[in-house]
């Protein structure tokens, strides 16, 4: 059994954490955050189903005046844990590590910290394999996370020899206010860092790419022109991305109109805060352009990076060293793959 905290108790590290209690062969130690913010009184109330450190010691004062109990301090966690999984703000995880290699401990970190802090920039799909026993993984941005999935599928499949990718990013997260109120779009320089690190995680793929921001908050949605090595039809593409359980492919006409229609779906399945672990790819936008495929896939941006953070715990700690076998236990405990039928797989 391996000994998992999560540092940084926000938006991604309270989905670390549910992820994490799922899998059965690991043990969510604890989480780790510096205030009783909102999210953390929401943990309180909710009956605290997991033990709580604070990383400020000064700090110690506003949780107990907001009531809610401490376990010990971020040293005390790190003190009990085989591996972290840092989901801190952009910088504080680079500022972490030096503590967990005094220490001693592995960690992983979400996709706001710089590439030089890990020994792998990591995807459980695309290269499971180089972080095999590494000490610090750090993982790609939700968007990339989530194309890769659907770009590694064609390329184990077929090979792919470029992609070229526009991503409609949302502006925030719900209940987000730092962006402020806007009634705009705003395009960044290309190519976007989402396409160069494509690239990292896959070398031999040529990539580029267009963002666009926009002022919503539920989903990104991505369109891909992917160039393969060998022709394949949308049939056939539809039927490898049918089988990957990560991936789930809807229709217009099933009502699945936009990035809204996932969101409140996952709400009426009972999706604990609504969540999706996979992309979803609209059947009606796969078409072929030449030798081009070109499709439309939907990126729940708060939980899409989940499976992909627990398949690192699983190589850096060398848990499975067949990647396939590693993917496949971290989909099974979090029940990924669920809504496949014989109608499903048949389209």
């Amino acid at each position: 059994m391996v000994n998992v905290g999560i540092v940084g108790y926000g938006i991604i590290g309270q989905r670390l954490a549910d992820g994490v209690s799922l899998q059965e062969d690991m043990e969510l130690v604890g989480v780790c955050d510096v205030a009783p913010t909102l999210t953390v009184r929401a943990l309180h109330e909710s009956g605290m189903p997991y033990d709580l450190y604070n990383a400020i010691p000064e700090n110690d004062k506003l949780f107990k005046e907001a009531g809610i109990p401490l376990s010990g301090s971020f040293e005390d966690l790190v003190d009990k844990c085989d591996i972290i999984l840092d989901a801190t703000v952009a910088g504080i995880g680079a500022k972490n590590k030096a503590y967990y290699e005094s220490k001693g401990k592995k960690a992983v970190f979400q996709g706001g910290e710089s590439n030089d802090v890990a020994d792998v920039f990591f995807h459980g799909y695309a290269n499971y394999a180089k972080g095999i026993g590494k000490n610090y993984l750090k993982l790609t941005s939700c968007n990339t996370t989530g194309f890769i999935r659907a770009i590694d599928c064609l390329d184990e499949a077929v090979g792919v020899e470029k992609v070229a990718i526009t991503i409609i990013r949302r502006i925030a997260d719900p209940g987000d206010y730092h962006r402020g109120l806007t009634n705009a779009l705003k395009v960044d320089k290309a190519p976007n860092h989402q396409c160069v690190d494509l690239m990292t995680i896959m070398p031999h793929i040529q990539a580029t790419g267009i963002l666009v921001h926009t002022p919503v908050t539920h989903g990104h949605i991505i369109t891909l022109v992917v160039t393969p090595k060998k022709e394949i039809s949308p049939a056939e593409a539809e039927k490898l991305f049918r089988r990957h359980d990560r991936i789930r492919v809807v229709s217009l006409d099933e009502g699945f109109l936009g990035n809204a229609s996932m969101f409140r779906y996952a709400r009426d399945l009972g999706n604990y805060r609504s969540d999706m672990y996979e992309i979803a790819l609209w059947k009606d936008t796969l078409v072929s352009s030449g030798k081009d495929l070109m499709f439309a896939i939907n990126i729940p941006q708060e939980s899409v990076t989940i499976p992909e953070s627990i398949d690192a715990i699983r190589a850096a700690m060398g848990m499975q060293s067949d990647p396939a076998e590693g993917v496949a236990l971290t989909n099974k405990y979090l029940g990924m793959g669920k809504w496949k039928t014989p109608q499903y797989m048949k389209g």
